[in-house]
Parts: C-alpha cells; structure tokens; sequence
C-alpha cells in the first residue's frame, strides 16, 4: 500500500501539544464529523481529570493506538492530532485499510501536565531535563498491567491502565501501537513477534525521513533483537529471569510495577509495535566505526560513572528526603532508582562480563550510549530532584525547612548545570523535527498495520 499521500500532508509543527489543546482539537473532530468519529469519556486518570477516546471508522478489524504511556513523550500525540483527522478527511484511504480505529491521544494526562514546561521550546537539552517529568513505574500506564510470575504478583493496576484493559478486552484489537519515543539517539522498533518481511520497509521508513538507526545498546542488557535495530517486546518475565541469574537475592525484592500493554493483549493474538524515536541527534549514534579497546571497557566505565552520578544525588535528596509526602511525584521515582543503585550496579555489571560480545572491539556509537546517553539520563534525574525539592520548598513558607531548601536546591542546579555542560559539550547535537519523526512513527504503523490486516 502506498502511503505517499498520507506522509506529504503532514503539518510542519514547531510545538508540542498541551493536553487541554488535545482535548479542544478532539472535541472539533468529532463535531465536524458527527457520523464518522464518536468521541467519548473512557474513564478518570488518577488524580480525577477525564481521559477522552475516540472511535474512528468500520473496519472490519480493530487498531488501537495510544499516546503518551510515558508522558515525557508527546511525539505520538502529534502523530494521532494528524492521522485522526486524516482518517475523516480521506475516505478511500480509511476504507481501503479497513480498521476501526480506537485512539487516545495521552492516556497519562496527569504525567502530560507536568511535562507541558518545555513542550512550546526551547528545544535543549537542558530545558528539557528542567521541565522533564516521569512517574515512577508503579505509576506507569505502560507498566501496571496485571503480572504474576515465580515468586512476584502485581495486581493493582492504577486507573489510567484499567482503561486500556478495558478497551483491548473490548475491541481485541488485530493491531496495537504503544507510542514511546526516546530522548536521544535513532530510530529502534519493538514487536510482538518477529516479522522479517518488513523490517527493510521500516529501515526505509527511517531513511526517508533522515533519521539515522540507533545501533548502540539496547534499552536493557537482556532485549532479543530480531534485527538490527529491531528487538522484542520487553516482558517482566525477562527482567525478573535476568535478575535472577546475574543478581544477588530474590528479583520480586526488586520489583515494583506490573506487565506492559504487549504481554496483556497477547491473548488475544494481538500484533503489538513500539517506534521509539529521538527528540535529540548526534552523528556519534550511527558511528560503527571501532576504537582501540573492548566495548567492555566503555560499559564498564559508563557503570561507575553512572553510580558516581546516583550517589551525589542520593547525598542530597537524603537531607530532604524525609520531607517529602505522597503528593510529591517528582521524587518517586529518584527515591526508589536511588535505592536500588548498587544492587543495579552489581547486577549489570556481572552481567557485561560474562557477556561475550563485550570482548569484541567498541564502537563509536556504543562508547557514546555508554558514556554520553546514560549521562543525559543523569540529567533528567538532576531536573526531578530539583523539581521536587522546589515543590516541598514551596510549601513551607517561613519555616527552618525551606531555609534549608533554599541552600541545597543552588548547589543542585549547580551541579546540573556542570553535567549539562558537559553533557551538551559532547553530544555536538542537533534537534530532529517532529514532522520527520511524525513521518516515521506513522509510517512504521502503517507498515505493521498494513502486514496485519493481510494475515488470515
């Protein structure tokens, strides 16, 4: 199927939208055209704001594709503002695909909203790592899908994932499309199952759009890659397997969150795809070229320097540590990633040597993701801390706690900015724009949807 027409028409956006702008946009939809789109209140996020779906179309199977189930990654929001009103503006494309298209543009608005700092620019590093937010796992809509495997049980999954439980037992979608993005590097897919036969239609996908491949490392040490660039779906199963055979202790200890939307579905035989794609671009990313050591060496040294980073944020978030509340959701995460730092530590580093492909001679593109990426990743973890002593600081007007606020929350932002510094200094980055990575994220759906509504 050819979807030249589909990829020529898309908006040059500059911005992010903002979920109150999502909503309006929807509302719009759906009253230009009343016969075609059914928009409708799927539930309450958790903290009590209503999350909006809507239904395109009557195809003869069902897609469903949502939109930020991390909420610090809004790409595949744009990606539906556009294809929602393309699917009503194009009727032959829409019945010649026939799918029922299910669509929630941000199914965590909540995590959306405090996102929405550096959604307008400037697109830098640093402004993102400032305004950056991520709940911790046991808030994730992606990761608390019911799981129950050995000696771990998660069965409370928080309001926003009950609403995609509801919809794929619903609709037992043919296609589902968990739009992730990452913040630095290329373009890597995750499927349900291995699909050879496309996978130079996505590579192609990439290259049209000039974004490059990502061929450092993967997300985690124990993703299956089915090709280049090109992994299985994550399962907790995998991560509890690997921390059960590299660890120390009983794995479910170090656990806490569920299952993601791809294991849940698989029941009903439901195609899943991830397009993760780079808000950030650095020519370092696709550098295969090798240098003088084993990449070994590269891992090893991004491990300490990644505990040396954990541990000067454990020094400070431990003198306000005891001040934060269940409403401070910018701490959650750093507290519990911070806890497990050296357990982490031990694990993936007894791990990367017994890993034979470590005694190979690095890449450019490895060292890069070893030492440069998870520093980047530090950065965000700076930009919570900071957020979240500011949030306790502002409560205590007056108080002996806020004094002492004021005098670690400078000496954070100064070590924010000497890692950002450092961090921007190397990258020599350039930002990617969101019309290309829309391009390629929607293409990559169509390709994997397309495949699917072939099968028998």
């Amino acid at each position: 199927m050819n979807f030249e027409h589909l990829l020529n028409n898309i908006p040059d956006y500059k911005v992010f939208l903002t979920v109150d702008e999502m909503n309006e946009s929807s509302r719009k939809l759906a009253a230009d055209y009343p016969d075609l789109v059914k928009m409708w209140e799927a539930g309450k996020s958790t903290k009590g704001e209503p999350i909006y779906a809507l239904k395109i179309g009557e195809g003869s199977k069902n897609a469903f594709m949502f939109g930020c189930p991390h909420p610090n990654e809004p790409m595949g929001c744009m990606m539906l503002e556009y294809f929602t009103r393309y699917l009503c503006e194009n009727d032959d494309f829409r019945k010649e695909f026939d799918y029922t298209w299910y669509i929630i543009k941000s199914i965590d608005v909540d995590g959306t909203r405090y996102n929405e700092g550096w959604f307008k620019g400037p697109f830098t590093l640093s402004n993102y790592a400032r305004n950056f937010y991520r709940p911790i796992g046991s808030m994730q809509p992606e990761w608390t899908f019911p799981f129950d495997y050995k000696n771990y049980k998660w069965d409370t999954p928080i309001p926003e994932t009950q609403i995609l439980m509801k919809i794929i037992d619903e609709t037992k979608p043919a296609f589902m499309y968990s739009l992730h993005n990452a913040g630095f590097g290329g373009a890597y897919w995750y499927l349900t199952r291995d699909i050879p036969e496309i996978y130079d239609s996505l590579y192609a996908a990439a290259a049209k759009q000039r974004v490059p491949l990502h061929l450092g490392e993967p997300e985690a040490p124990f993703i299956p890659a089915f090709s280049k660039a090109i992994y299985k779906m994550i399962a907790m199963s995998e991560e509890y397997d690997f921390a059960e055979q590299y660890g120390e202790g009983d794995p479910a200890e170090m656990m806490f969150a569920g299952d993601s939307s791809d294991s849940y579905a698989k029941k009903y035989g439901t195609m899943c795809l991830v397009a993760e794609l780079p808000y950030f671009y650095s020519p370092k990313i696709e550098d295969t070229s090798e240098l003088p050591y084993p990449r070994l060496q590269a891992v090893e040294q991004g491990l300490k320097e990644n505990l040396e980073t954990s541990d000067k944020l454990a020094y400070y978030y431990d003198q306000f540590r005891d001040l934060c509340g269940p409403d401070n959701d910018f701490v959650k995460i750093i507290g519990r990633s911070l806890d497990d730092r050296k357990k982490n530590y031990d694990t993936e580093l007894n791990f990367a040597r017994q890993n034979p492909e470590n005694q190979k001679p690095c890449k450019v593109s490895e060292e890069f993701d070893n030492l440069i990426v998870t520093q980047f990743y530090k950065m965000l973890s700076w930009g919570s801390l900071i957020r979240g002593a500011k949030f306790e600081r502002d409560k205590r007007k007056g108080t002996a706690e806020e004094e002492m606020l004021d005098r670690i929350i400078p000496q954070m932002e100064k070590e924010f900015d000497i890692l950002a510094a450092k961090v921007e200094e190397m990258t020599q980055y350039s930002v990617v724009d969101i019309r290309r990575l829309v391009g390629v994220q929607l293409e990559s759906g169509m390709i994997v949807a397309d495949y699917v509504r072939k099968q028998e």
